[in-house]
């Protein structure tokens, strides 16, 4: 190499362009390993939450229905889980199955009869059946068959608490006012009901699931009057079927 004082800065400008590149060569090198860094955390990151995510996987099956008559297509919807329900809910539902239950009018009766066949067990409903067999001369169908009406309204809906902590029991009082054909005045008398109920998923049948969304469902149900009339049977008759009432 020259020695020559006039090329002094020639070989420093040349050198200085040896290091602007080896300090480029090491500035892409440091941004591509933090590239790749960057990429491997992400990916990382990612599989951890896949693995988090799995055991909230579920699958959803759902029933595609088409209807034979008119060709159209839908999707049944899926019944919800059973849920624990607030005491106001329960008592609200306790109130209406006494009031559509207990009450009778002929222009009704088949539409409330299938209602509170939406509300029982297997049990219930056959009690029920038993109860409105037009075979039976007990049958409302057949007591009031005259043009007689019934009318009941709750007074008091009360809660018990089994001794093995369960609360499925409750005590409903309430109000029957019979109207017979051509009379002017209602038949008064007081009644109380000792009712067992659950709550279980709904009906997948959607007439069923219209009438009961909740899953309401009563297993036992044992009314008697406040005040024992001699003869007076379970569903509010003597044994002639000749009196509703229990003055």
């Amino acid at each position: 190499m020259s020695n020559q004082p006039e090329l002094e800065p020639y070989w420093q400008e040349a050198a200085s362009w040896d290091a602007d590149r080896i300090t480029g060569f090491r500035r892409r090198e440091r941004l591509a390993w933090g590239s790749a860094l960057g990429g491997w955390s992400c990916a990382v990151i990612c599989a951890v939450a896949l693995v988090l995510l799995v055991p909230l996987k579920q699958i959803a099956p759902f029933l595609v229905r088409v209807d034979s008559t008119t060709g159209l297509v839908d999707v049944v919807p899926v019944a919800a889980p059973v849920m624990s329900m607030p005491e106001l809910v329960t008592r609200y539902l306790l109130t209406h199955y006494v009031m559509v239950c207990e009450r009778f009018n002929f222009a009704t009766a088949e539409s409330d009869y299938e209602e509170c066949g939406a509300f029982h067990s297997a049990a219930r409903n056959q009690a029920w059946y038993a109860q409105w067999n037009p075979a039976s001369p007990d049958s409302p169908l057949n007591r009031y068959r005259d043009g007689s009406t019934v009318r009941a309204s709750v007074i008091s809906v009360s809660f018990f608490k089994r001794a093995n902590g369960m609360r499925d029991l409750a005590q409903v009082r309430y109000v029957k006012r019979v109207r017979h054909a051509g009379a002017t005045e209602e038949q008064v008398s007081h009644w109380v009901v000792t009712v067992q109920y659950s709550y279980v998923a709904p009906s997948r049948e959607l007439r069923l699931r219209s009438l009961n969304p909740l899953g309401f469902r009563i297993e036992d149900f044992r009314p008697e009057p406040e005040v024992p009339v001699e003869g007076a049977s379970a569903n509010g008759t003597d044994a002639h079927g000749a009196r509703e009432e229990a003055r």
